[in-house]
C-alpha cells in the first residue's frame, strides 16, 4: 500500500465518485493512503462519501461539483487542484441512455458521448502533462464487456465504451517511457445503484463494484487493459475470438432486453 502512494500519489482525481464504483475507487485509494478530489454533480453525497473517508482513513478530501457534460468544466478543476500534486486519474463518470436508438432523445444521446467519450479526452489531456513531466502516476479509465462489440439498447453507451478501451491502449505505449501507466478496465455488469435502477436481475459473473475497483488498481503497471472476474474474462474470450460476430451481438442483446431506462416514468 505504502508502494501503491508513492508511485500513484499523493492525491488522486476520481471523476464520477458520487455513488457506485465511482465511491467503491475512492473508498480503495484512501485504504491506499492516497489523499483524493472527488468529482461529480451531487455534492451532498460526495460530501457524504468524503466525510467517512475522511475518519475511516485519515487522508485529505475535496469535492468538487461539476457537470461533465458542460463545455467549461476542466477550467474549474484545474483551479481546485491547482495546489495539490496528482499523481493518479481515474475517470469513472458516464451516462447510460437505455433503449432504442431511435426511441431515444438525440439529447440524450449526444450528452452520452460528451460525458463517457469527450470529457475523459479532456481530463486527461488537462493533467497527464503534469503527470509525465514528473515521471511517474496513473491513469484508469472504465470501459465494459457491452464494449467488446454492439450492444442493443445500450448501443451509444456500448461505443463509448469501446472508444475507451482503444484510447487506453494508444495511451499505454505513448506514456510508458514518461512513467504514466495506463489501464482500461472492462467490468461485466457491477450491482452499483444505477445498475440497479435499470434491472433487479443479477447477471452471471457479478462483481462488487468494492472487488472490481480493487483490482482494477492492482492492475496498473500490468498491461492496458483487464477484465475482472474469471468468467467475466472467460467470455470476452469467448466473445473476441469464438463468437461470430452477429452471434456476439445477440448475446449481449440477451442480456440487455430487460433494461429500463430509470430516467423514464
Amino acid at each position: 500500500m505504502t508502494d501503491f502512494a508513492e508511485r500513484y500519489g499523493p492525491w488522486a482525481v476520481v471523476a464520477g465518485a458520487s455513488e457506485g464504483l465511482g465511491a467503491s475507487f475512492a473508498a480503495c485509494l484512501a485504504r491506499r493512503g492516497v489523499h483524493l478530489v472527488l468529482l461529480a454533480r451531487r455534492l451532498p453525497l460526495l460530501h457524504e462519501l468524503a466525510d467517512a473517508l475522511r475518519g475511516d482513513h485519515g487522508v485529505e478530501v475535496r469535492c468538487v461539483a461539476l457537470d461533465l457534460g458542460d463545455a467549461d468544466w476542466p477550467d474549474a478543476l484545474r483551479e481546485a487542484t491547482a495546489d495539490v500534486e496528482l499523481g493518479l486519474l481515474v475517470y469513472n463518470a458516464a451516462m447510460v441512455p437505455v433503449g432504442r436508438f431511435v426511441d431515444t432523445e438525440a439529447d440524450a444521446l449526444e450528452r452520452s458521448v460528451r460525458v463517457n467519450a469527450l470529457a475523459p479526452v479532456r481530463f486527461l489531456r488537462a493533467f497527464l502533462p503534469s503527470l509525465c513531466a514528473r515521471g511517474r502516476g496513473g491513469v484508469v479509465l472504465m470501459s465494459s464487456l457491452s464494449g467488446l462489440q454492439g450492444t442493443p439498447r445500450v448501443a451509444t453507451y456500448a461505443a463509448t465504451k469501446a472508444f475507451n478501451a482503444i484510447l487506453a491502449e494508444g495511451l499505454w505505449h505513448e506514456l510508458r517511457s514518461d512513467g504514466v501507466d495506463v489501464v482500461a478496465c472492462s467490468a461485466g455488469a457491477v450491482p452499483t445503484p444505477g445498475y440497479l435502477r435499470s434491472t433487479d436481475r443479477r447477471a452471471p459473473g457479478m462483481l462488487p463494484p468494492d472487488v472490481v475497483a480493487d483490482r482494477t488498481l492492482d492492475a496498473l503497471g500490468h498491461g492496458p487493459g483487464m477484465v475482472p472476474g474469471a468468467l467475466n474474462r472467460f467470455m470476452a474470450q469467448v466473445i473476441r475470438r469464438v463468437l461470430p460476430r452477429r452471434t456476439a451481438i445477440r448475446l449481449m442483446a440477451a442480456n440487455t432486453r430487460h433494461l429500463v431506462d430509470p430516467r423514464r416514468p
